[in-house]
């Protein structure tokens, strides 16, 4: 229409042919730019208002996720509707709230910045970033953001409120550093403990009773202020530093890799998380290599790892604990020295008493027939646990062992450890089976009394290389002993096996095959 309308206006005017049809020409083009800005008004506004549709859709579901309680779906419908419009002021507000209920106040303080830039008369946003402000012990900012807001709407009872807390809170906060500086430490605990219900996002404050905590010797509580102080700064490199200081002093060599992991993450050659973290994993390899072996029971290797780690850490008691406490555990169940292990262990109880430390010195103590030793260690284990079963059973063990002590000893006979390994054992009986086998005497009553000792020999032999005999005997039961048996009416109960069989002794010594028969 356009076209028909331009063309009859020229033919009307009675134009020259070619102005006419410069003119016809010169129309068309301008009735096509006013066509394609006719439709590109008409596609701004569709895909306006269908902005406008998406936004609220995603509004009023983050607004019914989060009356459900369902924050962090909530949190992402807000996401969607500040990506399709980020100049919608209500998005940033209500995101900013939900980041509130997940007490997380940077970001949202973040959201409600950007809502005062965009609607710089929204009293309800100011209100908020005051209280946000304040609960981060920014006091001088949440002064200015809740008195203009109190200025404007008097009658607001929520800034009001937060308004008068201000001078209150500051004049705590100045207490506290005054105590800090002269290291009252606990009355300066008990203030931050009850300034902290009115500034939980102020991380100065967590760290001055870290301090405090540190200073009563609380190390458990420090931890956990410092830890909180990391989650509410950015790049706190110095508080990972510390939090994995305390943790390697209280000997958890595995949290403290953990933290000071962190540290490296935002400064990988920081110069005291780095240097710091060389040592650290040379420790915490050897822990956890002295820990696996004492689980595959692989005692040498347990041993070997134990002494890397006080080689390795020559000053911290609470580290120096681990490799205490393995050099105990596995000198005694390895067959070492048990002089090596009880003093393993004593060491080991210097740093931290522990029942079942107790009970290792106090096994070493039974191994070495110190009965009275061995009996008071069980009872100072049940004195630190009175329901420690392995307690209770080694101090009924040693007791047994003590009425035992005038019978028939069988690691006497062979003259072995109580701790010895079964290799041990068999050597020990071959050579003196050789020496005492009665084929190699001729005298009557010579040959009588290596019978004697060649039964016992034999008989110790018997019982200490086999699992079940040998655990019997060290809870002070004589497998052997015919009075502790149920056929206690056998006449060959108390002898070895192969005279129960009937047969002869075995060879003696010269390489020869013996053979002894009773008469």
């Amino acid at each position: 229409m356009l076209f028909n309308f331009w063309n009859a206006t020229a033919s009307k005017h009675s134009l020259g042919g070619h102005n006419a049809l410069g003119l016809i020409k010169m129309s068309r083009k301008v009735a096509a730019a006013l066509f394609f800005l006719t439709c590109f008004d008409s596609i701004i506004i569709w895909v306006h208002c269908a902005t406008k549709i998406e936004v609220d859709q995603h509004l009023q579901m983050g607004m019914q996720l989060i009356a459900k309680g369902q924050y962090s779906d909530a949190l992402s419908h807000f996401h969607s509707a500040i990506d399709a419009d980020p100049s919608n002021y209500m998005s940033y507000y209500k995101r900013a709230t939900v980041f509130l209920a997940l007490s997380r106040s940077r970001p949202a303080l973040s959201d409600l910045d950007k809502v005062m830039q965009l609607k710089p008369d929204f009293s309800q946003a100011r209100v908020k970033r005051g209280i946000v402000l304040l609960k981060q012990g920014r006091l001088d900012e949440a002064h200015i953001d809740l008195e203009k807001a109190v200025a404007k709407e008097p009658g607001n009872e929520e800034a009001v409120r937060a308004y008068t807390m201000i001078d209150p809170i500051q004049r705590t906060l100045d207490d506290i550093e005054e105590l800090m500086n002269y290291r009252n430490y606990q009355p300066a605990i008990d203030k931050i403990t009850e300034v902290l219900e009115q500034v939980p996002w102020y991380a100065r404050i967590r760290e001055l009773r870290a301090e405090a905590y540190m200073g009563v010797g609380n190390m458990i509580h420090a931890i956990s202020d410092i830890k909180s102080m990391t989650k509410l700064t950015s790049d706190n490199t110095v508080g990972f530093h510390k939090l994995a200081l305390l943790h390697y002093q209280l000997g958890e060599s595995e949290e403290a890799l953990m933290e000071i992991r962190e540290c490296l993450k935002l400064d990988p050659e920081h110069k005291d998380c780095y240097p710091f973290y060389k040592s650290l994993k040379k420790v915490a390899k050897s822990i956890s290599a002295a820990q696996e072996a004492q689980n595959n029971q692989d005692w040498d290797e347990c041993v070997a790892s134990a002494k890397k780690v006080l080689k390795n850490e020559p000053t911290i008691q609470r580290i120096r604990f681990h490799g205490f406490d393995k050099l105990c555990h596995c000198q005694l169940q390895g067959g070492f020295d048990l002089k090596e292990a009880r003093k393993s262990c004593s060491d080991a109880l210097k740093i931290l008493e522990e029942p079942r430390i107790y009970c290792d010195r106090a096994d070493a103590y039974l191994n070495d027939e110190m009965y009275d030793e061995a009996v008071n260690d069980y009872r100072k284990a049940l004195e630190l646990d009175e329901n420690f079963q392995r307690a209770k059973e080694g101090l009924d063990r040693s007791q047994k062992r003590q009425k035992q002590a005038s019978k028939r000893d069988y690691y006497k006979i062979l003259g072995v450890k109580r701790n010895a390994r079964k290799k041990e054992i068999n050597k020990a009986y071959r050579k003196l089976a050789q020496i005492w086998h009665p084929d190699n005497y001729q005298d009557e009553d010579e040959k009588k009394r290596a019978e004697k000792k060649f039964m016992d020999i034999a008989a110790a032999k018997e019982v200490l290389t086999d699992k079940e005999m040998r655990a019997k005997f060290d809870n002070g039961e004589d497998p052997m002993d015919p009075e502790s048996q149920q056929s206690s009416n056998n006449p060959f109960n108390g002898q070895p096996h192969f005279f129960r069989q009937g047969g002869g002794f075995p060879g003696g010594g010269g390489g020869h095959n013996f053979k002894f028969h009773f008469n």
